[in-house]
This record gives structure tokens, C-alpha cells and sequence, in this order.
């Protein structure tokens, strides 16, 4: 019985550290995916295609020109 509840607790916890494989972009912040969640946006595209939806605060800003 300890032993399978052991290996029970192992296979969770192996399930919670593995992602599902999704692809990373842009510089490791945002991740490969066919449509954002509603927290991210959308700043470059990955190289099979997808959208690489990142979250606002680690897109660059816009530096406005002095006129």
C-alpha cells in the first residue's frame, strides 16, 4: 500500500513539473500557441506558424522621438 501511494505521489508530482510542450519565444518569455489568453498579447510570430503570446510588461515600449 505505501508503495503505491508513493508511486502515486511521484506520478503527480512528475505531471505538475513537465509542461504540456509548448514551444518558447521571445527571449523565453512568451510561449508558442494558436490563440493567446486574454493576459497576453500577440508581438512576433514563431517559426511553425503560431503566435508567440507574450505577457504586456515583457514586450518593449515605445520610446516616443523628442520633437
Amino acid at each position: 500500500m505505501k508503495l503505491l501511494l508513493l508511486t502515486l505521489a511521484a506520478l503527480l508530482l512528475l505531471s505538475q513539473l513537465t509542461p504540456g510542450g509548448t514551444q518558447k519565444c521571445w527571449n523565453l518569455h512568451g510561449r508558442c500557441r494558436q490563440k493567446c489568453s486574454k493576459r497576453e498579447r500577440v508581438y512576433v510570430y514563431c517559426t511553425n506558424n503560431k503566435l508567440c503570446c507574450v505577457k504586456p510588461k515583457f514586450q518593449p515600449r515605445e520610446k516616443l522621438w523628442p520633437f
